[in-house]
C-alpha cells in the first residue's frame, strides 16, 4: 500500500508540474492515476461496495460536468472544452472519484476545488493569468492528503 501511494504521489507531481509549466498534461498520466488510485480503494475495501462506490462517484462526477457543460453553453454561451474547463481537468475527476468512497470523495473533491480556488484568487495578483491550473492544484491538494495518511493521527481515508 505504501508503494501505491508512493506512486499516486509521483503521479500528481508529474501532473502538477505539466499544468503549471505547459497547461497540458500527458493524456496517459490520468488512467494510470486512476488505476493506482482504483487499486488503494480496492484494498481498502470489498470487490462489491468498490464497485458501488465508483459508480457513485462517476454520476456524481458526470452530473457535476453535465451542469458546467450547459451552464457554459446556454448562460456564458462559451466553448466548454479547453476554455472553461480541460480535458485534464475532467480526467482528474474521474481519477479521484475512482480512489475513494462517497463520503471521502465529495469531501476531499470539495476542500481540493476550494483549495484551487483560493491559490488562484491569491497568485491572480501576482500574475495575470486567465486560466486555472485545475488539475495541477487538486493534484497538489492530493499529495497533502495522501502524505497525511501516511501518519496515524490522521482518519482514515476508507472509512465506509
Amino acid at each position: 500500500m505504501i508503494a501505491l501511494k508512493l506512486l499516486i504521489i509521483l503521479y500528481c507531481l508529474v501532473i502538477a508540474y505539466e499544468d503549471f509549466k505547459e497547461r497540458a498534461v500527458i493524456w496517459i498520466v490520468f488512467p494510470v492515476l486512476g488505476i493506482c488510485m482504483g487499486l488503494l480503494h480496492l484494498l481498502n475495501s470489498s470487490v462489491e461496495s468498490f464497485f458501488l462506490f465508483g459508480l457513485t462517484n462517476t454520476l456524481m462526477i458526470s452530473a457535476i460536468i453535465l451542469i458546467l457543460f450547459l451552464y457554459t453553453k446556454y448562460v456564458t454561451k462559451k466553448q466548454f472544452l479547453n476554455t472553461s474547463l480541460g480535458l485534464g481537468d475532467i480526467l482528474f475527476f474521474y481519477a479521484l472519484g475512482i480512489g475513494f468512497p462517497p463520503f471521502t470523495f465529495v469531501v476531499i473533491f470539495t476542500a481540493a476545488m476550494l483549495f484551487s480556488l483560493l491559490f488562484f484568487v491569491l497568485s491572480k495578483k501576482l500574475k495575470k493569468q486567465g486560466t486555472v491550473p485545475l488539475a495541477g492544484l487538486m493534484g497538489i491538494f492530493l499529495i497533502a492528503v495522501i502524505t497525511a495518511s501516511f501518519f496515524t493521527f490522521t482518519p482514515p481515508l476508507f472509512i465506509i
